[in-house]
């Protein structure tokens, strides 16, 4: 029985790892005004570069029940019979409930809903490949990776809530006091939705570090078999090293360093950074 995993282009792994693990992908797409790219084909720069230029945010698209539903047949297709598929949240995207209806008609299709984002999909993705390596079966997979769900620990420290208030994402008043206080914040996935966390106030390197450290501190059952620091750009690496070293210290094992793609930076903006891991103990 072959099996393959997969995702929306949402998972903000680089092709490397994707090559890797063998996690197949399909792409949002991307509206820059009238220019539509699909998400991977854009560079988080390009995203930012665009929004600094033209003052407007780019627009994302859901992926449709046809398309789904084209992409899965592509993959029985190339040989796969069954497909277990790890969702963008359902409490962020339409898509999910698209991938359902596309499911049901293909068949074979397990669904996840991550009730995450960016690489809080890529540790569900690649905690199910290992699985489909030591020979479990799709159920199996389905359920082992269903119980961990809701364990993601997926957070970001962002440096400005432009990109979230062009979106729709906050309110006017947070955004007005977010710049004139300088206020950093932290948003949390929760419960399949962004809420805010802890505020955070200075340059860069303190901030980051202050907010691993706080990160660590509150969620301390982690799996530290495996965390990802994702980001969008920064001026130089001293923030990642920073985040590198906070997880080093808390004994993560393997950390794997990513930068959010077209989508996710669409809503979050330039100087956003976040360390993700699967808080179970396991």
């Amino acid at each position: 029985m072959k099996i393959a995993i997969s995702a929306e282009s949402t998972i903000d792994l680089p092709k490397s790892l994707l090559e890797q693990y063998d996690i197949h992908t399909i792409p949002f797409t991307i509206n820059l005004g009238e220019d539509v790219k699909k998400d991977g084909e854009l560079t988080s720069r390009e995203i930012i570069d665009y929004v600094n230029k033209t003052g407007q945010l780019p627009k994302t698209s859901a992926i449709n029940q046809y398309m789904y539903e084209e992409y899965f047949k592509d993959l029985k297709a190339q040989g796969y019979d069954e497909i277990i598929h790890i969702s963008l949240s359902s409490g962020i995207s339409a898509a999910n409930s698209q991938c359902n209806l596309a499911a049901e008609e293909v068949g074979n299709v397990y669904v996840i809903d991550s009730k995450s984002l960016s690489t809080g999909i890529a540790l569900l993705a690649i905690n199910a490949c290992k699985l489909r390596d030591k020979g479990l079966t799709s159920n199996e997979i389905y359920t082992n990776i269903l119980a961990r769900v809701d364990h993601v620990q997926a957070s970001f420290v962002l440096a400005r809530l432009d990109y979230l208030y062009k979106g729709g994402r906050c309110s006017s008043l947070a955004h007005f006091f977010s710049r004139a206080l300088g206020i950093r914040p932290q948003i949390l996935v929760k419960d399949g939705r962004m809420v805010s966390g802890k505020k955070y106030r200075g340059a860069d390197n303190a901030v980051i570090r202050k907010y691993c450290e706080d990160t660590i501190a509150e969620f301390n059952t982690p799996d530290k078999s495996l965390a990802f620091i994702t980001h969008t750009p920064f001026p130089n690496d001293d923030v990642i090293n920073i985040a590198r070293e906070c997880l080093k210290k808390a004994g993560f094992v393997e950390i794997l360093e990513s930068e959010a793609g077209a989508t996710i930076t669409s809503h979050c903006g330039e100087r956003t950074l976040g360390i993700l891991f699967i808080n179970d103990d396991k």
